[in-house]
């Protein structure tokens, strides 16, 4: 796979009401659990009376780990629901935060889940959600005689220079799609004169 869905910046909060229930729906980009905690108390600050904040979240791109938090609903009522969407979308780097002021009246588990899931749904629907490509990199040095030959190769592939030192010693660094990275490695390596140094 050499892309991913995510979503580009956090969404404003839409409003979702089930019997006098109030649920409102965010979604946020995160690299790490860092940032979801951060996220998540901020809400708790901006909604003081809220009976809950619950969420989902799905982080990685090769390999994804996820966790859905009910924060004192029913078992399973809410940050199951919420993941299931984030699921549907097919997005990762992403969390979903419900913020629910209780209205008075019990929704019952079903009724929860159907609430949950519904501004969960309603939340990604307003995300710009965009396709990103899933990149490597890879470092070269060589003297500063075998430019030509790196620069052919670069100029002839479309390569992408993310930085580059050229001195009498030089270095560069180049990114190039996931699948197209062993293939890209051995244009270099045919090159005797250069070192090419990888995180591999």
């Amino acid at each position: 796979m050499d892309s991913y869905r995510t979503i580009l910046k956090p969404t404003a909060p839409i409003l979702f009401k089930e019997r006098k229930s109030k649920f409102f729906g965010y979604c946020f980009p995160v690299n790490d659990e860092e940032q979801v905690k951060q996220y998540i108390a901020s809400l708790k600050n901006e909604y003081p009376t809220a009976n809950h904040v619950c969420y989902a979240w799905q982080i990685g791109t090769t390999k994804k780990t996820y966790r859905a938090n009910d924060d004192g609903e029913p078992n399973n009522s809410a940050g199951m629901p919420i993941y299931g969407q984030l699921q549907s979308y097919d997005v990762t780097n992403t969390l979903v935060a419900v913020v629910r002021i209780f209205g008075g009246t019990k929704l019952g588990v079903g009724g929860l889940i159907t609430a949950y899931k519904e501004t969960a749904k309603i939340a990604l629907e307003q995300a710009q959600i965009i396709t990103k490509i899933i990149k490597q990199q890879f470092k070269i040095e060589f003297e500063y005689a075998e430019m030509d030959v790196v620069m052919r190769i670069v100029k002839k592939h479309q390569l992408e220079i993310i930085s580059q030192d050229l001195h009498l010693k030089c270095s560069m660094v180049i990114a190039v799609k996931k699948s197209d990275f062993r293939r890209t490695l051995n244009l270099f390596k045919t090159q005797h004169k250069l070192k090419i140094k990888t995180d591999q």
